[in-house]
Order: C-alpha cells, then structure tokens, then sequence
C-alpha cells in the first residue's frame, strides 16, 4: 500500500505539473508561502510610449517644434534637447524617467522592450484610452466598449469585484485626471471613491492641503475641460493615502497624452519625467508608512501606445503600432529580473487578475475570460 500511495502521489504531481504548463489558470493564483504583497498600487501614465521608456528622448522628434499659443517653440525645443537629448538611448532614458531606470529595473521588472525581444501590448482593437484602461481594469477586452464617452463600463473593474469583499471594503479607491474615469469604474455603482477630473474631495476630513487642492480643480485655467494637471490629482490622491490608507489604489495620470496630441514632444516629456517622479515620491511615501512598507506592490503602465516618427502624437486603429504598450512592477513579491528580454510576452488584459493574486486572491475564477495573472511578477 505504501507503494501504491508513492506511485499515486507521484502521478498526481506529474498531472498537477502539466495541468500549470498547459494552461497556467487556478495553480497560477495560488498564494506562496512567502506571500508578502498586502497593499498593490496601479499608476497608468496615458498613452506614454514604449519608445520614450526604453530609448529614451527621440533624437528626430526633439528637433520638432510644438504649437506656438504654448510660448516660443524653438526656445522650448531647446531646453528639451538640453534637459532629454544625452548621447546614448541609455543615457537618454534615465534622464527622463530615472526613478524607472534607478530604481524599478534594479529591483523589479520591466516589459515591453522590442529591441530586446519582450512584447507588451493591449488586446483590444481600438487602441486608444476607454477600451484601454477597461481591458486593463477588467482584463477584458470587450467590443461594446469602443469610444471614449463618459458612460458606465459595462464590465465591474477588478477594483469593485475586490471591494465587494469583506477584507477590502471601504479600501478601495480610484484617483484619475480624466473625469471619464467615473464612466470607466462605474463610480454610481461600484461601492469605493472615484475622484476624477475636477471633482473636489469630500469624502475625508479636509485638511489644509486639501482645501488648497479642492480650489485649485475649481479655479485654475483649464486647457482641458475633461481634465486637469496631473498635479491636481496625484497629490489628492496622496492625502487620501495619508487618512484611509487604502489596500488597492489607482492613479491615472493625463498630460503626456494631451501634450502629444497637441504635438508638443517638449510638453509630453517634461510630463513623463514629472510622472516619474510622482512615482518616486509616491514609492518614499509607501516606505515611510508603517502601513505600506515593505508589503507593496507597485504597476506602472499605459493604457495604450502611440505611432513612431510623424505619427507620434496619434494612436488608433489606423495606428496599429499603438496597441504596443509597456508595463513595470516593483514589490516585495517580484523578483529583480530588471528589464526583461527574449520570449517575455504579456497583454494589459492580464493586469487584473495579476493586481487580485498580488492580494491573493483569484479573480479569473470569477472571471474567466479575464487574461491570466503575470506569473513572473508574483514569486512564481
């Protein structure tokens, strides 16, 4: 019998092993024993290019000249060449986004590089922000979601399937510039904050901060209607981090998007090397905070790509190089592979279910057509 038992428990490990190979679902989210993400903080920089990430400032594009109602095109064309134009696609890229380059490719995990083989991509087939971040949000990609009008998504955000359990309610929270992020989370429905655009917050105490941030979103110019300064939104959602502490956290940031539509590369940089150092001061706050560190997880990604050369400022369907996108993670339960290379694909359509297993739990079992969590990043 003894033997029977061995050969049995043998063959089981065989089947369990070639049930995880073949298709990596419910033995992917299972916890490991050293499981240490409590907190997972998702910040997505709008329609930031894999391009700009991993070489850096586009040498042709920092000659190109941005509108002239923004100041003296040339003269800010200039300090962009001086601030992001360094000699080497290496030197260029820490320039702009150093906080990524010092500290997440040292110690976490970067995708979507194709000049080193690593394929990072959206799945749906619109390629720009709505079905975007919803894939991203949901993890799928729904064909029903196919514009960017502010209306309810038709598919619950993994933010609102975790706030609907007990050890996430009421910690839960959503902060974005674009106001369309009520339509995207659903915030009539969902159950958790959603502040965007230039809603005030009101659902705290309100502090000092605060109220000088609640009247900047009411009184300062606005070259968007739909949305303000990225400032506006990053650091309300940081007081809000300093009173409820959240568990699961979204910023969205909006200006490298808007700057390149407004064919201004000088804007659309300075933006993402302000972005990086949200991201930096935010990551400072989570290991100041006996809440947060060292049992965070960071995601750092866009919600869709742009075009190369002339097409720069655009994305789309008539763009189908902007479905290329990129994503980074940084956290006590990913591993320090830095920047990935050969082989390595992932989708934003798995970024839900790889937020919900980072806590531990198994969203694709609720929801299968969700992409499946990322496996490198959760210690596996």
């Amino acid at each position: 019998m003894k033997n029977d038992r061995a050969f049995h428990g043998l063959l089981t490990a065989v089947l369990l092993a070639a049930t995880a190979m073949l298709f990596g679902t419910a033995l992917q989210a299972q916890v490991p024993a050293s499981h240490k993400t409590q907190n997972v903080i998702v910040v997505m920089m709008d329609g930031m290019r894999w391009q700009d990430v991993f070489r850096g400032a586009d040498p042709e594009l920092l000659k190109t000249l941005g509108p002239k109602w923004l100041g003296d095109p040339e003269e800010m064309a200039a300090e962009a060449r001086k601030q992001y134009g360094q000699a080497t696609p290496a030197e260029r890229r820490k320039a702009l986004m150093p906080f990524l380059w010092s500290v997440v490719a040292t110690q976490g995990q970067i995708f979507g590089n194709r000049d080193l083989g690593s394929d990072s991509h959206v799945t749906n087939v619109f390629n720009f922000s709505y079905p975007g971040y919803s894939e991203t949000l949901t993890g799928i990609a729904d064909p029903r979601v196919d514009s960017n009008d502010n209306v309810p998504n038709p598919n619950p955000t993994v933010f609102t399937w975790l706030n609907a359990k007990p050890e996430f309610t009421g910690k839960v929270a959503a902060f974005g510039a674009w106001e369309t992020f009520d339509g995207i989370f659903d915030s009539a429905h969902c159950g958790f904050v959603v502040n965007a655009g230039y809603a005030p917050l009101t659902a705290i105490p309100v502090t000092p901060k605060l109220a000088l941030l609640n009247a900047l979103k009411a009184e300062t110019p606005r070259i968007w209607a739909d949305e303000p300064f990225d400032m506006l939104p990053f650091h309300t959602a940081v007081e809000y981090m300093k009173a409820k502490k959240p568990r699961v956290l979204f910023i969205g940031l909006g200006e490298t998007d808007d700057w390149a539509h407004a064919g201004s590369y000088a804007e659309y940089l300075i933006s993402a090397h302000l972005g990086d150092s949200y991201l930096r001061k935010l990551w400072e706050l989570v290991q100041s905070m006996p809440e947060y560190r060292d049992k965070t997880t960071l995601i750092v990604l866009p919600d869709h790509g742009r075009g190369e050369g002339s097409e720069w400022t655009t994305h789309g369907q008539k763009v189908p190089v902007s479905r290329e996108t990129w994503m980074a993670f940084l956290g006590p339960d990913t591993a320090a592979l830095g920047e990935r290379k050969q082989g390595t694909v992932v989708t934003e359509s798995q970024v839900a279910a790889t937020v919900a297993a980072l806590q531990g739990e198994d969203y694709r079992a609720a929801v299968p057509k969700a992409g499946m969590a990322i496996g490198d990043v959760l210690g596996r």
